[in-house]
């Protein structure tokens, strides 16, 4: 392969998906996937949901890699959201000395729970996020020149 073909296959790759709509769908399913509350599984899903949609690559990734700060930040509160939206008060919170002193699998156990409670509320604000950031971003990316005479050639 010449240096040439190489060089149109990674321009194409890196220009794929940069119309307006797609661009701003891009990016904002690279920031909420990059906030998910399973540490260090994002850029496998990024990678996956950028090759599934079609979506750029490198795009998906810049945002999932600028989402990481919230990814730690949004642990804990998505973990609490999650057992309100179970019903769970205080009485079902997992204090960090239980699940170090109790058995293995109840530690295991509850880690997963938690897990699950902390991604059930990220799916509720998720869903309305990438909604949300993409009609605004779509609208942005409308007005900058580069973006917008892309998505018109297409």
């Amino acid at each position: 392969m010449t240096m040439n073909a190489i060089k149109k296959k990674v321009v194409l790759w890196l220009r794929r998906g940069i119309t307006p709509q797609r661009l701003a769908l891009t990016l904002a399913l690279g920031f909420a996937i990059g906030c998910l509350p399973l540490v260090g599984v994002t850029t496998g899903i990024c990678l996956i949901v950028a090759s599934c949609l079609r979506l750029n690559s490198p795009a998906i990734q810049a945002a999932n890699w600028v989402a990481m700060p919230f990814q730690v930040a949004l642990v804990v509160p998505f973990v609490r959201l999650g057992g309100r939206l179970l019903g769970f008060g205080a009485d079902h919170a997992v204090t960090m000395s239980a699940l170090m002193h109790g058995p293995s699998f109840a530690m295991v156990a509850s880690m997963g729970w938690l897990a699950g409670q902390a991604m059930l509320a990220w799916l509720v604000i998720a869903i309305p996020a990438v909604l949300l950031m993409t009609a605004t971003l779509t609208l942005l990316f409308q007005h900058v020149p580069a973006v917008a005479e892309a998505g018109s050639t297409r």
